[in-house]
């Protein structure tokens, strides 16, 4: 099914709105939106979840992740959880076209699509009107080549000029997604950033973008904790049931946070006292940029995390806009 058949204009009948949930990590968006779908079906709109989180599509990545248990789920349609091996490399690209099909396939049983997910480029991807450029073979290269010549801060702070947005989403160790945003700059002449930028045309007409924000202070402290939990939990050993799995050779999952650490502390290279540190640390540095990356938009309808008015207030809003 095409989009054309699947927006409003095209066709005769209101369509159901496409519904997203965003923010920082930590800020509680899964219970938040679980709650909120619960809400929408007591009140006789049929919902169904899509997950908007890059690590959250590997299977076995449970704990590191924070995905939530089949049991966990509340019985209401969960897409796009566990369909990537941990071998796959990541595309946000890749993520585009599956989210928009299960997307357009919801909405075209008249059902209203709900977003979730902190991952700022696969959230735009999808939510605003962007075309993914071809890859240029001898660019990818050079650019390749200097990031080991020239060190990454080069081509990170290359990247801050030429398209701010892209360097405030982007981890800059990541050499994969700064080397490819680089890569789109120079092949487009236009910045990677601006074409995911929320000022730009929403794809779908009818969409709603609300997001969660705590306090950083309380923030910091949740995300401390939750790292906590999550090695209490096993995060060690669900990342040792992944190494037969190829987890090692897997250039996303492998750099994932807590994941790369666990591996360090298999490998012996690093204590568990010292992985659990920098994850924290790079969890904390994470949601800087979550929050950075979502605080642009002045479309989006913030609700405070934690309070309980925040699933009334979003129901009314989603009513009122039918």
């Amino acid at each position: 099914m095409s989009l054309a058949q699947s927006t409003p204009g095209t066709e005769t009948h209101p369509r159901p709105p496409l519904v997203a949930v965003v923010g920082a990590t930590g800020t509680g968006k899964s219970a938040f939106a679980l709650s909120l779908a619960e809400a929408l079906i007591e009140s006789g709109r049929p919902v169904e979840i899509v997950n908007a989180d890059a690590m959250q599509l590997y299977r076995g990545m449970d704990i590191g992740t924070a995905k939530l248990a089949p049991g966990q789920r509340g019985g209401i349609a969960h897409h796009l959880f566990d369909v990537w091996e941990v071998t796959k490399e990541a595309s946000v690209a890749d993520y585009q076209a599956i989210a928009r099909a299960t997307i357009v396939e919801i909405l075209s049983r008249g059902v209203i699509p709900l977003m979730v997910g902190g991952s700022g480029l696969y959230v735009s991807s999808v939510l605003y009107e962007f075309e993914f450029p071809g890859t240029d073979k001898a660019l990818r290269e050079s650019l390749e080549a200097r990031w080991v010549g020239e060190g990454p801060d080069a081509l990170v702070e290359e990247l801050r000029v030429k398209d701010p947005l892209a360097a405030a989403a982007i981890d800059p160790k990541n050499a994969r997604r700064v080397i490819r945003a680089l890569e789109v700059v120079t092949l487009t002449g236009k910045p990677f950033g601006a074409g995911l930028d929320a000022e730009h045309k929403p794809w779908y007409p009818h969409t709603v973008v609300m997001g969660l924000r705590t306090p950083r202070e309380l923030l910091v402290e949740r995300l401390d904790n939750r790292v906590k939990a999550m090695w209490v939990a096993g995060l060690v050993d669900e990342v040792r049931g992944l190494i037969p799995r190829g987890i090692e050779s897997g250039v996303t999952a492998s750099r994932a946070i807590g994941y790369q650490q666990c591996l360090a502390v298999i490998a012996g290279s690093m204590s568990e006292p010292e992985a659990i540190e920098e994850t924290q640390s790079l969890t904390r540095r994470y949601a800087r940029r979550q929050v950075s990356w979502f605080g642009r938009s002045a479309d989006t309808l913030w609700f405070e995390s934690g309070d309980p008015h925040a699933v009334p207030q979003a129901l009314a809003l989603l009513s009122s806009s039918r």
